[in-house]
């Protein structure tokens, strides 16, 4: 009896496929020299610790609050009159991880290649 249950316990181990963990796909670049980047060239993304998120297009001082919903067609919009765009996603220390999750998914839907991860200070 003994024997049979060491074989259905090795059975069952051996043919019970676990899912892998899923999560966000980033591709990491190489390590190179730093670059300077012209304000003109990057769309600044802070989200805040409630979700908010603000926009800020280069050098303006102008801040445009939005819903992480929203940064996909914001940047479909500046993408198209700015080839060299890179988002600059900001993220405030005590926001949920959830709401960056959200801003990079939007990226990612709009096919933005160039995206940089940063702590907002």
């Amino acid at each position: 009896m003994a024997d049979i249950a060491f074989l259905l316990l090795v059975f069952f181990l051996v043919t019970t496929v676990f899912d892998e963990q899923k999560g966000l796909r980033i591709v990491l670049p190489e390590p190179a020299e730093e670059v300077e980047v012209s304000q003109k060239n990057i769309l600044h993304l802070m989200i805040q610790a409630d979700g908010i998120v603000h926009v800020k297009r280069g050098e303006s001082p102008q801040v445009q609050p939005v819903l992480a919903s929203d940064i996909g067609a914001i940047w479909r919009q500046e993408f198209a009159s700015n080839e060299n765009l890179i988002a600059a996603v900001k993220t405030h220390p005590n926001a949920a991880y959830r709401f960056m999750v959200d801003v990079l998914d939007q990226l990612q839907s709009a096919r933005a290649e160039r995206i940089s991860l940063q702590v907002l200070e």
